[in-house]
């Protein structure tokens, strides 16, 4: 049984997680990604810092190295909790190979992160590592969970409220979409591309659709086709309204649904997907904000801050429902089938 030891850290590593995602994005918007080191410098930007073990040169090489140090924190953590899986909690099979699988892609992302700095940020190796990094803390809170019930219950994930099957599946897909959303941004984020070659004007695309939203340029809403830049902000874009029209979807499903569940089980899902709805509906408005004031530093961040909360709250949501029962007929539920049903045995 997973002691409280071990449950903290599990739930230490996924909130340095979360602060690392955050510093990442201070490192991007104060172009700080190589201050360590040009494209090409080898191991002298990586893993080492301007050639140096513990640079203080300058205030990029902080930064950046600020994000190293938290990443490493969080290896050695993740490290931790193998070895306590493997040295206590081996018979639970589940539990040690979920844990391995987060020191694997810890490395995974280390080494990707060194590439990234290698291959000068190149938008398809940013846009990755942040996606890898919502998907260790997506992990890093299954563990957590997965050891607390394995706390309480001593035995199978069975501590989860009822849900139905439209409530598995939509969560899994705004969960999915939400991932999408995250990985266009941080992929618009980080391009530096300036329009086409037939442009007379650099578009950064971030800025692509001028100040115009919900359209784009003084279009539509999705205008794809007009430039590369205008394409790769439309595509985030897109992204964002799938993922409105699930969360909501989700919402409203759970809302109708509220009465097949028992009223623990409904207080929890009605909880969780309201959550995601007040986290979704400002992180719209900071996108919004982000496109009617231009980029502002905090505002990139703050953006950044919210789409990982969104995320962490449909992995809440979706950690709470797959494998979950399917909800009991509630007993006024049943007497309203049994007076419905013809008396007799004929029609």
């Amino acid at each position: 049984m997973p002691t409280r030891g071990f449950r903290w850290i599990a739930y230490s590593a996924a909130l340095l997680t979360f602060a690392l995602i955050i510093v990442g994005g201070v490192v991007r918007i104060s172009d700080s990604g190589l201050g360590c080191g040009a494209e090409g410098s080898g191991t002298k930007g990586w893993p080492l810092c301007g050639g140096r073990v513990v640079p203080l040169i300058n205030v990029n090489m902080i930064v950046e190295y600020s994000h190293r140090i938290l990443a490493a924190t969080v290896t050695v953590l993740i490290a931790s909790l193998v070895v306590l899986a493997w040295r206590r909690y081996r018979s639970d099979v589940r539990l040690f190979r979920f844990c391995l699988a987060a020191l694997g892609l810890i490395f995974f992302q280390a080494a990707l992160g060194g590439l990234t700095v290698e291959k000068g940020l190149k938008e398809e190796l940013v846009a990755t590592h942040l996606g890898i990094a919502m998907l260790q803390i997506a992990l890093l809170l299954y563990i957590a969970r997965l050891a607390t019930v394995r706390a309480s219950s001593g035995g199978p994930l069975t501590a989860r409220p009822a849900a139905t099957r439209a409530m598995r599946t939509l969560a899994i897909c705004a969960t999915v979409a939400a991932l999408g959303t995250i990985v266009a941004g941080g992929y618009m984020s980080a391009s530096e591309l300036h329009g086409t070659p037939s442009e007379h004007t650099a578009v950064d695309p971030h800025t692509a659709c001028g100040t115009d939203f919900p359209g784009c340029a003084g279009g539509g809403p999705l205008p794809f086709g007009t430039s590369r830049a205008v394409d790769i902000h439309l595509t985030h874009r897109a992204f964002m309204y799938v993922t409105v029209a699930l969360v909501l979807a989700l919402f409203v499903v759970v809302l109708r649904g509220r009465r097949r569940l028992d009223p623990e089980s409904a207080r929890t899902l009605l909880t969780a997907s309201g959550t995601a709805v007040a986290v979704l509906a400002g992180q719209v408005l900071l996108g919004a904000l982000n496109v009617w004031t231009g980029e502002h530093a905090w505002l990139v961040v703050a953006h950044l801050t919210g789409g990982a909360l969104l995320w962490l709250s449909l992995v809440y949501f979706t950690l709470l429902v797959i494998g979950a029962p399917q909800p009991a007929e509630s007993p006024a539920r049943r007497k309203a089938q049994v007076q419905a049903a013809p008396a007799g045995g004929s029609i």
